[in-house]
């Protein structure tokens, strides 16, 4: 099987040729269709988890992906070769990953069910973004009326953390540049910030000097400047969550204000929430790019850049 690949932290991503795995008792084995681009997969194949976590060399590279069962294990009871399923195949220790044309995952592992008429990209768009929007929004907890900063809203975690909570009835300030703003509101964000043209906090406070009840940070970094400004923008009682730990979460208590650095993990019942709300139409997934198999070292290479737009995915 073709696969992308790195053969140690920080080696460049080849295309090259694996044996088709077999799955041992209690796993299957999935005909990929669809894999997710996540900034996720480059920083573990940089090393951000080298010392916590056995790594295989050569190693897949990425997580989320979508396809069909091909064969299952002994002892497999809830899938059979045929199923549409979607999820997380990432297992470090092995050296498997989603961007590849098989892959295995442990039947009771991080994958589900999808609806039948999902399209593949789709669905393997939606794993590692969606979950950690939706268990982000959770951990936020707005309430019908709330202002709710969503710091790097146009990727694929940002663009479903919006409709999330528009659902629950907050007031969504999105940031993002003038070419995404249309869209975002579109999705349902009341108020679109640019931070190219001034500072985001300082836009945030002029229009809203009472503070704001919530901030979802899907872009500071530890040690980046940046929490003590949009932290100052929340009421006594706000909420900070950060999807990449940058949270100080004693310091910020001591301000009275609640943080969570938010690792997503996604259930099957998750999973399964998230596939038919897509289906229906009731949560939109934009692809902004779909990327044969043979382009995908380089598109790894163009995504580390930023400027996203939604959901890359490589067909498979």
């Amino acid at each position: 099987m073709k696969a992308v690949v790195i053969t140690g932290f920080g080696a460049a991503p080849q295309l090259t040729e694996l044996p088709i795995p077999e799955p041992g008792p209690g796993e299957v084995l999935v005909r990929l269709h669809a894999a997710a681009l996540n900034p996720f997969d480059w920083k573990v194949a940089d090393g951000a988890l080298q010392g916590t976590v056995e790594h295989l060399f050569p190693l897949v590279m990425g997580s989320d992906g979508a396809g069909t069962v091909e064969r299952v294990g002994t002892g497999v009871n809830l899938f059979r070769p045929g199923d549409t399923v979607y999820g997380q195949f990432m297992n470090l220790a092995h050296g498997r990953g989603s961007y590849a044309e098989y892959a295995l995952a442990a039947e009771h592992g991080r994958i589900a069910r999808m609806p039948d008429d999902l399209p593949f990209p789709i669905a393997a768009a939606l794993p590692t973004a969606s979950v950690a929007a939706y268990q982000a929004i959770e951990a936020a907890r707005p309430d019908t009326g709330h202002l709710l900063l969503i710091n790097g809203a146009s990727g694929g975690v940002g663009q479903s953390a919006i409709q999330f909570a528009a659902n629950q009835g907050a007031r969504v300030l999105a940031t993002a540049t003038r070419d995404i703003a249309d869209h975002l509101r579109a999705l349902g964000a009341d108020e679109t910030i640019d931070f190219t043209a001034a500072p985001t906090a300082d836009q945030v406070l002029a229009a809203h000097p009472d503070g704001i009840d919530a901030v979802l940070d899907l872009v500071t970094h530890p040690g980046e400047d940046g929490i003590d400004t949009l932290a100052a923008l929340l009421k006594p009682g706000g909420r900070y969550i950060s999807t990449n730990h940058a949270a100080d979460v004693d310091a910020l208590a001591g301000r009275e204000i609640h943080a969570v650095n938010l690792t997503a993990a996604p259930s099957r019942a998750e999973l399964e929430a998230l596939a038919d709300l897509t289906a229906a139409g009731k949560l939109r997934i934009t692809v902004d790019a779909e990327i044969p198999l043979a382009d995908a070292p380089t598109a790894v290479a163009r995504a580390r850049s930023g400027n996203v737009r939604g959901k890359r995915v490589i067909l498979l």
